[in-house]
């Protein structure tokens, strides 16, 4: 098949994924025929401390529930159990929850065995799944410092006891201001469509535009005609309506393919 019969051929689409997490959504829009722009809305790093991961996963006998929301977590929790030393049998007692199919495939590769993953891939769902199964349970729930609270008030209101420790952070990566800017004013090389792959992406995009300081571009000052935003689900996309910013396509399945799917779906 020529590139010119491919299904994205021509369109220019811009992947504001972690830098070290952006590869499978170019690799899938690039295959398809898409221009990929990559420029990181978002940058992971490590916590200002550990010290509340390690003391939990020291005692990580002692849950009866561990909670995976994302592989940013994952590979965190795998990094702390080879620093101190922990061999991941020491889990081996635990059940897990992942938020979904990418976070299974990773906390597996751990060792881990993962006994839930909910039928829809966000915090809600998680909450849904395991109903009647934590009332007096210990649960651990390692995720970035600033995310939604849903889970953990949610299991706390079934009888669960939660311990919400920080695994990582997201931060706004300031080198991509400048890109971000210069690129969405040249007409000959703005995207056709930006996609989000979680709310922190549309919170940092706005921001990385001159956001103000309830986050809202003001577009007097930022032309966004002709750009479709792409979402990879409801609450990247309520986070979008929230900012004030557009939505023109979401992902029936939120997931990276599902992302992928929902724009060769979209385009005319």
């Amino acid at each position: 098949m020529t590139d010119g019969s491919k299904p994205l051929a021509g369109i220019r689409v811009l992947v504001g994924r972690a830098r070290h997490q952006a590869s499978a959504l170019s690799a899938g829009l690039k295959e398809l025929g898409a221009e990929v722009i990559e420029i990181p809305f978002i940058e992971i790093r490590p916590p200002r401390s550990y010290k509340p991961l390690d003391s939990a996963l020291k005692h990580i006998p002692e849950y009866d529930w561990l909670i995976l929301t994302s592989v940013n977590g994952v590979d965190a929790v795998a990094s702390r159990l080879k620093r101190l030393k922990i061999k991941s049998e020491s889990l081996s007692s635990i059940q897990v929850a992942a938020i979904g199919p990418s976070t299974r495939d990773a906390a597996e590769k751990l060792g881990l065995t993962v006994s839930i993953v909910p039928k829809q891939y966000v915090a809600e769902s998680v909450v849904e799944s395991l109903r009647g199964k934590v009332e007096g349970k210990r649960v651990l729930l390692a995720r970035a410092k600033v995310a939604r609270d849903v889970i953990p008030r949610e299991l706390r209101k079934m009888g669960a006891k939660v311990d919400v420790v920080e695994a990582y952070e997201t931060v706004v990566p300031k080198a991509s201001q400048k890109k971000i800017r210069t690129l969405m004013q040249n007409p000959k090389l703005r995207p056709n469509v930006v996609t989000f792959t979680s709310s922190s992406t549309v919170r940092n995009f706005v921001q990385l535009l001159g956001g103000d300081s309830r986050g809202q571009v003001d577009p007097r000052h930022t032309d966004l005609d002709g750009i479709q935003f792409a979402s990879i689900g409801p609450v990247t996309s309520a986070t979008l309506h929230e900012l004030g910013m557009p939505l023109h396509i979401e992902a029936r399945e939120y997931t990276i393919a599902g992302l992928i799917h929902a724009i060769v779906k979209s385009r005319p």
